[in-house]
Formats: C-alpha cells, structure tokens, sequence
C-alpha cells in the first residue's frame, strides 16, 4: 500500500508541475523554451511512469481513472521523441492534466485515510488469550 500512495503522489506532483509549466504559455513560446519544453516532456514520462509502476488492485478499485493514458504518452514521448507534437502535449497539460490530478487526488485521500484507519478486527481478550488454540484450529 505505501509502495502505492508513493506513485500516486509522484503522478500528482507531476501532472501539476507539467500543467504549471504550458499554462499561460502560447504552443508557440513553448517550442522557443526548449528547457521548459523538455521539462514539460520529462514530467510527462515521470506521470506514465509512476502510473506504471500503481498495483493492479488501485487500478481496478478506481476504473473510471484512465490509468492507461499517462503510460501510453510516456511511451511515445519515449520512444518516438522527435515526432511529438508540443500542441497535444500543450492541450493534454492546460486542459487534461488539472482534473486528472484532482482525480488523484481523491484516490490517495481515499488509500491514505483507509490506512490510517483502525483495524476493524476484534483482538483476542487478555483474559481468554491462553484458552486460544495455537495450533491454528477453532
């Protein structure tokens, strides 16, 4: 679970900085910015990469996150660096990128707080404890 709420908050803070970076920025002045636009790049991989690296147990509990999305991009922008193109990535971060953060959000609240949450299971009385099998049968 920690292994968890460490991607997640990884792939929070880097849809935020990607989307900090192209907001209030044209497409135009980010292909002149090359160290802001290979910024935007790398906060992208980081986002795809982490989404990767997620349990397959977070995935299913929360399908309506498209948590495929972030690692295909990574891929691309991996794989295929010299086609991509910056009014794709400009959109996905000024348009895309805020909500799927706050979706993230809620879905570290929701992991963070259930594991902060007391143990439900009744313990064994100290008084009853030495009557308790210890040979694993009831």
């Amino acid at each position: 679970m920690q292994r968890d709420l460490l991607f997640l908050g990884e792939m929070i803070d880097a849809a935020e900085r990607a989307s900090d970076m192209a907001s209030g920025i044209t497409v135009e002045a980010l292909q002149a910015d090359r160290m802001r636009t290979e910024s935007l790049l790398w906060n992208f991989t980081v986002l795809g990469e982490a989404a990767t690296k997620l349990s397959s147990q977070v995935k299913e509990r929360f399908p309506g996150i498209p948590w495929q999305l972030p690692t295909r991009l990574r891929n691309r922008i991996v794989h295929g660096y010299w086609s991509i193109d910056l009014d794709i990535l400009h959109t996905t971060a000024t348009e895309q990128l805020p909500a799927f953060a706050a979706s993230l959000r809620q879905v570290l609240h929701t992991l963070t707080t259930e594991d902060q949450a007391p143990e439900t299971a009744t313990p064994v009385d100290a008084g009853n404890a030495a009557d308790a099998p210890t040979d694993g049968t009831t």
